[in-house]
Parts: structure tokens; C-alpha cells; sequence
């Protein structure tokens, strides 16, 4: 790690790249050093304001070039990012700067109504910072306008805490992670290395800047000097053009986005006329995978990281063998990983168990939270909840989320497994599982069922979604209840948020087609 800080990244970029553009915005790009001189300002401007070493800042903003850049100028003031999602209201908002302290707010104008209707709850915030309104008093930019191009960010290190990094929570409350900005460095570093990222390459970024993909992108971008192409928003219907129209030859993407790609209808000649060397991707389905190399012509390679840990395991760009195996890779370079029992002890190669890490990068721990730091960091290992196995190759195999099984009657079920057969189905657009308590099994089965447009309850029945999954899964895996949703909740990453699913209504069964009954509840 040849750098001291991200804030020694940001300078030693502007002197390397120059007018070289990094950001490419709605087509406006912005060179390395106006990104620099844009994050001195800011720095400046803040600390006027008195934030400093460890002020925590709430940053609300949309996707674009606002968030990187004040997330420079906090990593130079040595003070802490707290990202937040710009879909949030009343309680989750409430919830993410009263849990993290933050005592500065720089919020967008398009989610002020948000945070008036919070505010008044969270007293620690002692400023507002509104982007995107020149009107406003306490309008960031005007600050800006009249603040210095130059910034002293020599006392900046690596292990200067940066981020209080919010999980998705898809198995519980949102926890903070503590993440440094060597953290950040260090991610960077393995994505340029395994990219081969260089200034004749571009890389994009389609996922909201407060979760943490466009972020280590941006670090990524920042050591390889290949231009960050940032989209508003992932978008199935446009992604192909932009693509190709920003010249695109790498890319990152997670969660249902390759399904809801693979539902657009076939174009060959505009999902074939990019310049992708290869895409990453977590969590490619081993069923589709060979599908989406066909039908888009650019190898799919498969990456495993937490918010926790940055990047853990990844399968090598050459290994085309591992196409359809469902392989979540091996160890980065920095990294140990181990399947263990309940006990701790290791399980035979080809036994389940629990995938547990050490190495770097890795956070320090939950912000004020050591009880659930203790909980998964044990003798210097962190345990990430995933039952997987270990191969002959040493490749690890995701199996099921240790908090997403369902157990009924004795058989363990991957929520996962039957998600991805039930989105095979013609007319299900997302499909959600989830256990059902029941006194005879222990628990049941419920899917969710988000229908594709021109599909109702009607003419895309429960028992036709039924007979599908029957074909394809044994007995117990099919679902006995159905329910219809317009949409879920979902996280920053796509992914359904099913703890919010299984407390939305006292009895789960309300609401549904019941299976065995034959009738909707």
C-alpha cells in the first residue's frame, strides 16, 4: 500500500492523472485534479463549520459526483463518513443519525421533507448542509464558492477511522461498521489488481453512492486512473446503451440485477456492442450463469465480501471452469478463510459449515455496539453467518444464510434455492422466502410472489407458480402459502430486506394461498 491515506490517494491522483476525467456524470466529466481542488474546498468550508478529527457527518445525497467528493473532504478533515439511504424516513432515518452521532447533516434539497419531519428528534445534529439548492441558507456549494483550493491533509492515516458503514440488515437491525481508510486502500488496490485496471480502461458504477460498491470503485478508479462512469440509478431497460456509450470495459454488479437484465427481451446487437473485458458479480446464479455469458458475450466472474470484510474470496479471471459450478472462489492473497462447525472446529472437505475470515481489509468492529462485535469476531476470526463448503480445488460453495434456513420437519431448506427456481417462472418477476412457525413441522414455507407486468393472481395462479416449483424441487421445499406483493422491501443492494417481510402481520398465513387448504386465507 503505497499511500498514508485515502486523502494522500486523492492528492497524489490529481498529480498523477491532472485533467485526466474520473467522474463521468450525465456526460459531464471531472478531471482528477478539479475533483481534488472540489474536496479542498469542501474540506474547507466544513471546517469552518468545526468539523474536525472524528465529527461525524450524515451524508444523504443521490448518485453523482457530491457524495465522493465530500467523502474526500471528510477523509482530509480525518472526520467520519455516516452514509445514508436516500430512501429512508421517519424511523429508519431517526435510527441511522441518533445510532451513529452524528452532529452534522449534508442532505440533498429533494429529501428536505425527510428530514424536517425528523429533525426536531435528533438534537446532536447541531448543522444542516443542503446540496442541490442555491436558495438555502446553509447551501453547501455557496460555502464552497468562497472557501480555498488548497488543503493541509499531511495528518491524515490509514488508520484514521472513515466510515460507519451501515449493513443492509437483511437479517436484522442495521449495525454500523467501522471501517478505516486503509480499509478503503486496501479494496481498491485488490479491484485494480484483478481488473487490471489501468488509464486506458473505464469502469462504471450503476449502485447508490451510500452503499459501499461505488465506493471502493471510486478508490479503485483513483489508483488505476481509469475514468468512473457513475449512472443515476441501475436501470434494466437503458443499462446496455450506456454501456456502450460511455466505452465501458469493466464492471461490478450484485443482487437481482443480472435476473432483471436477463428479463429485458433479447437484443444481440445492443447487448453485444459493448467493450467489457469481463463483469464481476456476488452471487451468480450457477443455473444462469453460463446464460449470461452467452447472451452478453463477456465472461461472468464471482466475488464474496461483507461490509465487514471488503472482499474475501473471488474466482480467477482465467478459470472458465467454474462457470455453472455456483464456486464463490478462493482467498484473496490478504485473506484466511475456514468452514467450521457450531464448535469451531474445521468440517471435512465437502462438509457444511460456517465460513469464518481473517485478514485485511477487515472493519474494526460494529460502532457502539460491542456486544454484536464479540459475536461474530471470535479468536480473531470473523464469522460471517454463511453455511458453505470447501472443494478438492479449495473453491468455497455458498449453501444458505445460517439465519435464511428454514427447517420443516427435520429438512433444512435454502430460502435461496427455492427463490431461484420460483424466478424461473415466466410470470414472477422477484420471488421472497421465508419461514412460516407451525406446530405439526416446526416451520413452513412462504413465497413472496412480485408478478410481471400484464400478470395478475389470475392469469399467473398460485397453484400454476405450485406445479412449477413441484417440478423442479423436492416435496418439502415447495412452498405451502403464496402471497401477491405489488413490490418489497429491499436494500441498497437489491436484495429483499425479509425481516421487514416476516414482521409486516402477526400471522403469516393472513393474506395467503394456502397450499394444502387449497383456499386463500
Amino acid at each position: 500500500m503505497e499511500w498514508k491515506s485515502l486523502a494522500h490517494l486523492v492528492e497524489d491522483a490529481a498529480e498523477r492523472f491532472g485533467e485526466k476525467p474520473l467522474f463521468i456524470f450525465e456526460d459531464k466529466p471531472l478531471s482528477f485534479a478539479e475533483v481534488n481542488r472540489l474536496a479542498n474546498r469542501t474540506a474547507n468550508a466544513l471546517l469552518s463549520l468545526g468539523v474536525t478529527v472524528g465529527t461525524h457527518v450524515g451524508v444523504m445525497l443521490p448518485n453523482g459526483v457530491d457524495f465522493p467528493i465530500v467523502w474526500f473532504a471528510l477523509a482530509k478533515l480525518r472526520a467520519v463518513i455516516v452514509p445514508v439511504n436516500i430512501n429512508y424516513h421517519d424511523h429508519d432515518l431517526t435510527y441511522i443519525l441518533d445510532d451513529s452521532q452524528a452532529e452534522v447533516f449534508i442532505v440533498h434539497a429533494d429529501y428536505l421533507d425527510q428530514w424536517n419531519k425528523v429533525r426536531g428528534n435528533l438534537p446532536r445534529v447541531r448543522e444542516t448542509l443542503v446540496v442541490g439548492d442555491p436558495a438555502q441558507v446553509q447551501d453547501l456549494t455557496r460555502r464552497m464558492e468562497s472557501a480555498s483550493e488548497t488543503f493541509d491533509s499531511s495528518q491524515a492515516e490509514a488508520d484514521d477511522l472513515l466510515n460507519i458503514q451501515y449493513t443492509s440488515g437483511t437479517t436484522g437491525f442495521p449495525k454500523g461498521c467501522m471501517l478505516q481508510q486503509k480499509y478503503w486502500l486496501q479494496i481498491g488496490q485488490i479491484a485494480v489488481d484483478y481488473f487490471v485496471l489501468t488509464p486506458d480502461e473505464r469502469n462504471l458504477t450503476a449502485q447508490p453512492f451510500y452503499y459501499m460498491d461505488p465506493q471502493w470503485n471510486t478508490v479503485a478508479s483513483l489508483i488505476g486512473g481509469a475514468p468512473l462512469v457513475i449512472l443515476p440509478r441501475f436501470s434494466p431497460s437503458n443499462f446496455w446503451g450506456e454501456v456502450i456509450r460511455y466505452n465501458v470495459t469493466v464492471l461490478y454488479l450484485i443482487g437481482t440485477m443480472p435476473f432483471f437484465l436477463l428479463k429485458m427481451p433479447e437484443d444481440p446487437a445492443l447487448e453485444r456492442g459493448h467493450k467489457l473485458n469481463m463483469i464481476l458479480c456476488s452471487g451468480i446464479h450457477p443455473k444462469f450463469h453460463a446464460e449470461f455469458e452467452r447472451r452478453w458475450g463477456v465472461p461472468w466472474r464471482e466475488a464474496f465480501g461483507m461490509t465487514e470484510t471488503g472482499v474475501d474470496l473471488i474466482v480467477p479471471f482465467d478459470d472458465g471452469f467454474s462457470v455453472g459450478t455456483g464456486a464463490m472462489g478462493r482467498p484473496i492473497a490478504t485473506k484466511e478463510a475456514r468452514v467450521v462447525d457450531t464448535d469451531g472446529n474445521d468440517v471435512p472437505e465437502g462438509g457444511v459449515g460456517e465460513l469464518i475470515l481473517r485478514g485485511e481489509p477487515m472493519m474494526l468492529g460494529y460502532w457502539n455496539k460491542p456486544e454484536a462485535t464479540a459475536e461474530v469476531m471470535k479468536n480473531g476470526w470473523l464469522h460471517t453467518g454463511d453455511l458453505v463448503t470447501k472443494d478438492a480445488k479449495g473453491y468455497f460453495h455458498w449453501q444458505a444464510r445460517l439465519k435464511d434456513t428454514i427447517r420443516r420437519a427435520g429438512e433444512n431448506i435454502s430460502s435461496v434455492e427455492v427463490e431461484g427456481v420460483l424466478m424461473e417462472h415466466p410470470a414472477v418477476k422477484v420471488a421472497a422466502v421465508v419461514p412460516v412457525p407451525d406446530e405439526l413441522r416446526g416451520e413452513e414455507v412462504k413465497a413472496y410472489i412480485v408478478l410481471k407486468d400484464g400478470y395478475t393472481k389470475e392469469n399467473a395462479s398460485p397453484e400454476s407458480v405450485l406445479d412449477y416449483a413441484r417440478k423442479q424441487l423436492a416435496y418439502f421445499k415447495v412452498p405451502r402459502f403464496i402471497e401477491y406483493a405489488d413490490d418489497l422491501p429491499r436494500t441498497p443492494s437489491e436484495r429483499v430486506e425479509k425481516h421487514k417481510l416476516v414482521k409486516m402481520k402477526a400471522d403469516l398465513r393472513v393474506g395467503s394461498y394456502d397450499a394444502v387448504e387449497k383456499t386463500w386465507r
